[in-house]
């Protein structure tokens, strides 16, 4: 289930990424590890997490996903290993609240898209989610939110 979609204008962020060009049937293997990752060269350089992680999905085709699993910081990461400095752009995009458990992701984001079209709106090419509340802070799936972002032209 998704909350009702609203416009947003979001703010340049500062990221540490690792971009990963993977199978969707892998998505559930890699993630862990990468976030994990991430977040041990960024707590190490003393620059974060400065938010929740994200996903940044630089495009999706049939078979596999572009995505940089990333986490915010305050100044720029030293690349170390898979770790490299990036950055998430500022935009004009519509926002939707995820409430569940990561595997209704697909359908939440196929309800999102539809209002986005629905509403008149021209989706860009990327998106991205944002992890609010997962599984390192409760065991309920229930309790989990998930911010999803389109970019809009």
């Amino acid at each position: 289930m998704i909350e009702t979609p609203t416009i947003v204008q979001t703010t340049d962020q500062l990221t540490a990424v690792i971009r990963l060009t993977i199978p969707h049937s892998s998505m559930r293997q890699e993630m862990g590890p990468a976030i994990t990752e991430v977040s041990q060269v960024v707590k190490a350089q003393g620059i974060g997490p400065a938010g929740p992680w994200l996903s940044h999905y630089l495009s999706i085709s049939p078979d596999q996903f572009d995505v940089e699993v990333a986490v915010p910081v305050l100044a720029p990461v030293v690349a170390t290993g898979r770790v490299q400095p990036a950055r998430l752009p500022a935009a004009r995009a519509a926002r939707a609240t995820f409430h569940g458990d990561y595997a209704g992701l697909g359908a939440a984001w196929a309800e999102f898209r539809a209002w986005v079209e629905a509403n008149g709106q021209v989706s860009g090419v990327d998106c991205w989610e944002v992890y609010r509340v997962g599984p390192e802070r409760s065991e309920n799936p229930e309790d989990w939110r998930t911010d999803l972002y389109q970019p809009l032209r």
